[in-house]
């Protein structure tokens, strides 16, 4: 029989696992995402406090973009890189629609064209000024 501290050895906080497991870089703003809706584990939105346990499905979407895994893992502490990915696995199709997402961003970024690294000079303005026919 599963006592009570075997039990929550199982599980972990949602908000906890998701800044072990690197999605955010604070724990503030996984409980944040969580709030917002934007984290769903098996079909439902995640409270920040909702246990987490291994074979769970996760949609998580984050500033950067939208992930789909199953939980692996379950640690409270936040570690390397290495063991963070470890913690998870994306799931194909998830994989590749960020894959895709990302050469659409590339693209379009090309299409807008050159985008300057700073504003321009004194001496560009006027240069500028010049070519537009303003002096």
């Amino acid at each position: 029989m599963i006592n009570d501290r075997e039990t929550a050895r199982l599980a972990v906080r949602m908000d906890k696992w998701l800044w072990a497991a690197r999605f955010f870089k604070t724990r503030a703003l996984a409980q944040k995402s969580c709030e917002m809706g934007r984290i769903e584990s098996n079909g439902h939105i995640a409270k920040p406090a909702r246990d987490v346990r291994i074979g769970d499905m996760l949609k998580i979407r984050n500033a950067v973009a939208e992930y789909e895994i199953e939980v692996v893992s379950l640690s409270e502490m936040r570690g390397p890189a290495s063991v963070a990915q470890a913690m998870y696995r994306e799931t194909e199709a998830s994989r590749e629609l960020r894959l895709k997402l990302a050469t659409e961003q590339k693209a379009l970024q090309q299409i807008e064209g050159f985008q300057p690294v700073a504003r321009p000079s004194k001496r560009d303005r006027r240069q500028i000024n010049r070519f537009r026919g303003r002096g």
